[in-house]
């Protein structure tokens, strides 16, 4: 039975939602999900650290093609050679994506995000992206359903209502 892969994504120089990436990664591993992320450093690497502290299974995705451009906390990676456009891979590799702050590069995925149909957890408490995008309107189309959470227990808590056996995504 395939894992569940939560998608987190944030900026990889952000350096003041460390603690909230790092508690969030590591509720995904504590459940047994998969953590996917950019590979990089910021919100992906304290994310990828939660998770890897807690016996959890981090991918990372990375924008070039070197094997040891990752964070230290991948344990598997793989490297695109694709720039930004690497963004939509993360996306679709997620049953869920958590956007945590952000700037472009976070834009542009939690917009892939809503052109595939993924739900999102924005983290409103982080500022950025995450906390603009869950009241801004891409366009009209039906895209994945955007869940506001204004504190990483609410964050979590969106994730398992998400990730539940059975509940649509």
């Amino acid at each position: 039975m395939r894992k569940k892969q939560v998608v987190v994504i944030g900026s990889s120089d952000d350096a003041d939602n460390i603690d909230d990436a790092y508690l969030i990664g590591k509720f995904i591993a504590e459940q047994g999900w998969v953590l996917v992320s950019g590979g990089r450093g910021g919100v992906m690497e304290a994310a990828s650290r939660g998770a890897a502290e807690h016996s959890g299974i981090v991918i990372g995705i990375l924008p070039d093609e070197d094997l040891d451009a990752s964070n230290r906390y991948c344990s598997v990676v793989i490297p695109t050679g694709i720039g930004y456009a690497r963004n939509a891979v993360n996306v679709l590799s997620g049953d869920a994506v958590v956007a945590i702050g952000g700037k472009a590069g976070t834009l542009t995925e939690l917009t892939y995000a809503w052109i595939y149909g993924k739900p999102v957890v924005c983290c409103t408490f982080a500022e950025g992206w995450s906390a603009r995008f869950s009241s801004f309107r891409v366009d009209d189309r039906t895209g994945g359903a955007v869940h506001p959470a204004r504190s990483v227990a609410e964050a979590c808590r969106l994730l398992e209502g998400i990730l539940a056996e059975g509940a649509p995504s």
